[in-house]
């Protein structure tokens, strides 16, 4: 499908010079009043921004959430202000009032772009360089969807960067990773003005980046006056004509017009000052009063709106006669967009649940192996460790083939995590990815994005324990599951044997609201017994506590202690259980694959088993059995005796909590 171009002639350049002027002022005034902010990126790139955005950006104000749009990533988003200010010009639902209350406690104008907050924008950024991996994710995921479905997409993804997004890592690996996979429907403009908040670029970084792009794969060209619109234009023309990624440098003054801090550190992040600002109004004669919008301006982006609105119809009836010829096609693609799951998925998993031991990493890939045929849009991958984390999946995504299912990240797993979030945000897919849990550290950060968002992004974290054995104490998390727990909204569940490893998938599966963390052992668990294994107790919704309580337990529906485990240590508590019901004693075991809906029995002493930090567990129960120091360098049977988890241990353990 070919773009839709609005004609140059849609603006004139004295309505370019009043919209410009307009988006700076808007900005400087946002911040002024809010008493803090940001106003020098949006001062300078409000040139290149309205450039985009009056002529290439394909949007309907009236349908943010239109399918085939463009999407705009404001990947330096401390410049919230010029986003904020384009959104109010084109017609989104962000009136005056709330640029009135920038920054302020319940706006819909936050210091930072927040998704699912304010109309029109498409993901949350302020962590630098994420913006451009997500950025990424979106453009992968319009070339995977149009190759399924190539009668009904074909859009771009534009994205703004600045120099601090460039130097962070992320970037680097997002980068590399659109230039292999050849994402040439994604236009990066970079906001080249040289200044970071300590002062010039060039006291940290001396990068070539057109030089550092062009390594990539990327076409690559530079704007050196950024103000002139037509400049802008031209490039971006360029850009979309050719099939590479694409990223234009647009040389920019910060703070530009505001006499004394223009060019400066001191226009990035603090207001202007009345002074300040009442002279950068005078010099560019705009004589109007704060939050004004000329009249010319308005009528202008009425008219492209507009367009959009047309543009949005002519997709409209094209999507009419997709779904009149392939209908089930069509249902389909209603259906992932609204993150809707097709019916059975809860009895094609219980397929996979076998009878001899097996490591939950192994379960899961059965899971995703029986997931595949029945859940098309379930896309994913590894850095670089398939084979180990059980998510080979298929044929992968190349830049001759985008219609497969499986993604090669390579060894980026922020890179990996921040493109799963921009996929996730483009709708369509459900997406995974997966690495060693000891990793986790490396994609932390695009992870609690991924819970800031309510984006239900899958990660797969195998390799869960000391019992990784002979790599030693770097490759063996300790601290890693309980610092999961602590970001908020994130999903840890950490399964027993194939049957709660088929139930995680169930329950990450079924979430739209946030991400789930799947964490999975590398050694083999032995199958736990099945119903009627009862829960322990019931949540106030119905669902289970815990997924099984131990064959050990007495009939009573009362014990004197109870053993809460969760992963590998189940099998483990359910021995301990059996020495401890032989010595008299009434015990029960839960497997608490979510801690979250663990409440202990307040009629008995709670013990928990979980070969990691024990932080999360002291004082939720009366004894926390747990590794609290690094693991060590040895088989895995023997590394887990070194640190007290076999089943004369933590008898030994709980014995002595139990007489005193």
């Amino acid at each position: 499908m070919t773009d839709t171009l609005r004609e140059p002639s849609a603006t004139s350049a004295e309505t370019d010079r009043l919209a410009v002027d307009t988006l700076r002022f808007l900005a400087a005034d946002m911040v002024q009043a809010a008493g803090s902010g940001h106003p020098g990126m949006p001062m300078g790139a409000a040139p290149m921004a309205w450039t985009l955005w009056s002529r290439h950006l394909r949007q309907d104000p009236a349908a943010p959430d239109w399918p085939d749009r463009d999407r705009f990533v404001l990947s330096a988003g401390h410049g919230s202000a010029l986003l904020y200010g384009l959104l109010h010009l084109f017609g989104h639902d962000l009136p005056e009032a709330e640029l009135r209350c920038f920054r302020k406690l319940g706006s819909r104008t936050p210091g930072h772009p927040e998704f699912g907050h304010t109309p029109g924008v498409e993901c949350t950024t302020g962590p630098l360089g994420q913006g451009l991996a997500m950025a990424v994710g979106m453009a992968l995921a319009e070339r995977m969807a149009h190759a399924r479905y190539p009668e009904v997409t074909g859009h771009r993804t534009y994205a703004v960067v600045g120099d601090g997004c460039l130097m962070e890592g992320v970037s680097h690996e997002a980068a590399s990773l659109a230039g292999h996979l050849g994402l040439g429907r994604l236009v990066v403009l970079w906001d080249d003005n040289g200044i970071t908040i300590d002062g010039g670029v060039a006291r940290a970084c001396g990068d070539d980046q057109l030089a550092r792009f062009a390594a990539y794969g990327w076409h690559t060209e530079a704007v050196p006056d950024g103000g002139d619109i037509e400049a802008v234009d031209e490039a971006v023309l360029r850009a979309k004509a050719d099939p590479r990624p694409s990223f234009i440098a647009v040389r920019t003054v910060i703070g530009d017009g505001a006499p004394g801090v223009e060019g400066t550190a001191k226009a990035h992040g603090s207001p202007l000052g009345e002074e300040v600002l009442a002279e950068a109004k005078r010099r560019a004669g705009w004589d109007r009063p704060p939050f004004a919008v000329p009249e010319p301006v308005r009528r202008t982006c009425a008219a492209l709106a507009a367009d959009g609105a047309r543009e949005h119809g002519s997709w409209r009836e094209r999507f009419a006669a997709f779904e009149a010829a392939a209908p089930e096609r069509a249902a389909r693609f209603r259906r992932t967009y609204e993150r809707l799951l097709p019916e059975g998925l809860g009895e094609v998993l219980a397929g996979t649940v076998g009878e001899a031991p097996r490591a939950t990493r192994q379960a899961s890939q059965a899971c995703l192996d029986a997931l595949a045929p029945v859940l098309p849009e379930l896309v994913g991958g590894s850095a670089d460790l398939a084979g180990s984390t059980g998510t080979a999946y298929g044929d992968l995504v190349t830049r001759d083939d985008y219609a497969h299912r499986a993604i090669a990240f390579g060894v980026r797993e922020f890179g990996m995590a921040a493109v799963l979030n921009g996929m996730s945000l483009h709708g369509g897919f459900r997406v995974f990815g997966s690495t060693f849990l000891v990793f986790a550290d490396y994609l932390r950060p695009a992870l609690r994005l991924s819970a800031l968002m309510g984006q239900p992004v899958v990660y797969v974290f195998t390799h869960d324990s000391v019992a990784v054995g002979e790599d030693g104490p770097t490759h063996q998390p300790v601290g890693h599951i309980e610092s999961l727990r602590l970001i908020p909204g994130l999903q840890v569940l950490r399964p027993a044997d194939d049957r709660e490893t088929a139930e995680a998938w169930r329950l990450a599966l079924q979430r739209t609201d946030g991400p789930t963390a799947l964490v999975l052992s590398r050694q083999a668990v032995p199958q736990l017994a099945p119903p009627p294994r009862a829960p322990a107790r019931q949540e106030e919704d119905g669902e289970a506590v815990s997924v099984s309580v131990s064959a050990s337990a007495s009939a009573s529906a009362s014990a004197s202690v109870e053993l809460v485990a969760t992963g590998s240590e189940v099998a483990l508590a359910e021995a301990v259980a059996e020495a401890l019901h032989g010595e008299a004693y009434g015990v029960r075991v839960v497997s608490a694959m979510d801690r979250s809906r663990y409440t202990p029995d307040p009629s008995a002493v709670t013990v928990s088993i979980e070969a990691g930090s024990s932080a999360g567990w002291r004082g939720l129960v009366d004894l926390a059995v747990g590794i609290d120091e690094f693991g060590s360098s040895g088989p895995g049977d023997e590394v887990l005796a070194h640190h007290g988890f076999t089943v004369d241990a933590v008898l030994d353990r709980v014995r002595a909590h139990l007489n005193r």
